[in-house]
């Protein structure tokens, strides 16, 4: 089961970093990726980190803003949120799969973390 945090309310131009873990076990042998969803809205990816450590973009709206890395000592996965705007208000998801590259769909889903802009 894989488990979100680090959201949290925060004001334009501001930044956070959301942290995703799986309850027993490491997610360094898992692609891994980052998903959000605002209200009203479809789900749509933001970035992936493949077991390899390649990175894969889904969607430009994280641009250069967003980063995500892997953490290999705690087994976890990061989502590094720079220069935030209230668009990008929303819940964020992270999502795994036992697969050597990112793919587009994810068999693990965590509960979601609320990331809250506001001006």
């Amino acid at each position: 089961q894989l488990v979100e945090s680090g959201g949290g309310l925060l004001q334009p131009g501001g930044s956070l970093l959301l942290s995703c873990a799986a309850s027993g076990r490491s997610l360094n042998d898992f692609s891994v990726a980052w998903f959000r969803q605002a209200p009203g809205e479809e789900r749509e990816g933001l970035l992936c980190i493949s077991y390899i450590g390649r990175i894969r973009q889904y969607d430009s709206s994280a641009g250069g803003r967003f980063m995500i890395s892997r953490d290999k000592g705690t087994g976890t996965v990061s989502l590094q949120m720079n220069s935030l705007v209230p668009g990008d208000t929303a819940t964020y998801y992270c999502a795994a799969r036992y697969i050597s590259i990112c793919p587009t769909e994810f068999d693990s889903w965590g509960p979601g973390t609320q990331v809250t802009v506001f001006s």
